[in-house]
């Protein structure tokens, strides 16, 4: 009977003490390795700036008018990039998807119309799954951008507009692994992206309509009326019976940091904040509790109203000299709430 391995066991792969050792001896080799990478990828995206003519501008104008989709497509870790660049035209204002050639070729072509336009990738553009996509795309009537390191190559000769993506050599010791070239076809990606976004005039706003989940989009999305505590969930007091006493109590109480007080429940009179009161009893002792409240209470407070972005309110308090840990809103002359630096913070 064989012997069976647990699962985590199985995958594991150890590492003998003498390769460990063999790794630390060639310490500056290795970390100069790594440097050479990141500077042969860098060396071409500084190249990619030089090749920026008018055939990106083509590609802007089909993109920006195309009243499609943008399909990408490509093989291997081509594939991999175009679905990169799709994931991010769609979250930036365009409309794209990925197609896999192999699937195109049995039947997902359904996918595409005349309205749409494709961007292809391929290194050396003689992809064989590719080369054989493009009949039909062309038969269906859609429009082709290619990035391409090869402008002579099949891809590229039948191509609307070929984006061309110089690569010297790939930073794999054997020139093999894609890397180098990957790098710069997703720069030029990114780059016809952002540039869409210019063109479409797509906002913070627009943006997260697209990433309402998380932080970021919550971020994007909240206003102050959003996070606020309201004003019947706030301790509000009566100026003209509360004692300073009142005051410590109902601070501990609420545990907001902020006493509001309002003569009508409606208009803000005033407020008291926990650093009021630690100033106050600092400087009086405990005469601090045979203060009037007309001499503690502070009538001129910052106030923001309950449309504000929950960014911008952030922003506001922590720029605020010294910075802002709680502070009531007001719409229109009507105390409606308050807001606390912790509420926002959970969102940035």
């Amino acid at each position: 009977m064989l012997e069976s391995t647990p699962p985590n066991e199985a995958h594991r792969q150890t590492v003998p003490q003498n390769t460990r050792a063999s790794l630390h001896g060639r310490k500056t080799e290795l970390l100069e390795s790594l440097r050479s990478v990141i500077s042969l990828e860098a060396y071409a995206l500084a190249q990619l700036t030089n090749q920026v003519d008018e055939s990106f501008f083509e590609a802007i104008r089909l993109l920006a008018e195309c009243r499609g989709k943008v399909i990408l497509t490509g093989v291997g870790k081509s594939g991999i990039i175009a679905r990169k660049i799709a994931a991010t035209m769609s979250s930036t204002g365009t409309t794209a998807t990925f197609l896999h050639p192999s699937d195109g070729m049995h039947g997902d072509l359904g996918v595409l119309s005349e309205d749409d336009v494709v961007i292809a990738l391929g290194k050396s553009g003689e992809s064989e799954e590719l080369v054989k996509l493009l009949p039909a795309f062309k038969r269906l009537g859609a429009k082709i951008i290619s990035i391409t390191s090869r402008r002579d190559s099949t891809l590229g000769r039948e191509s609307d507009v070929t984006l061309f993506a110089p690569v010297e050599r790939e930073a794999c010791p054997l020139d093999l692994a894609p890397t180098v070239s990957t790098t710069v076809a997703l720069a030029i990606g990114d780059a016809l992206a952002i540039t869409l976004m210019k063109v479409k005039d797509f906002r913070s706003e627009d943006f997260a309509k697209y990433h309402p989940g998380g932080k970021l989009g919550k971020r994007l999305l909240l206003n102050v009326a959003d996070l606020m505590i309201r004003r019947e969930n706030c301790l509000v007091l009566n100026p003209n019976g509360a004692s300073f006493e009142d005051t410590i109590l109902g601070l501990g109480e609420s545990g907001l940091g902020i006493v509001l007080f309002s003569v009508d429940g409606n208009t803000l009179y005033g407020v008291v904040t926990d650093g009021d009161v630690r100033r106050l009893v600092t400087k009086h002792k405990a005469e601090a509790f045979n203060l009037l409240m007309t001499e503690v209470i502070n009538r001129k407070p910052i106030t923001i109203p309950s449309h504000w972005m929950a960014v911008d309110a952030l922003k506001f308090m922590e720029d605020h000299k010294p910075p802002l840990n709680v502070l009531p809103i007001v719409d229109d002359g009507k105390l409606v709430g308050v807001v606390r630096l912790h509420e926002l913070l959970s969102v940035s």
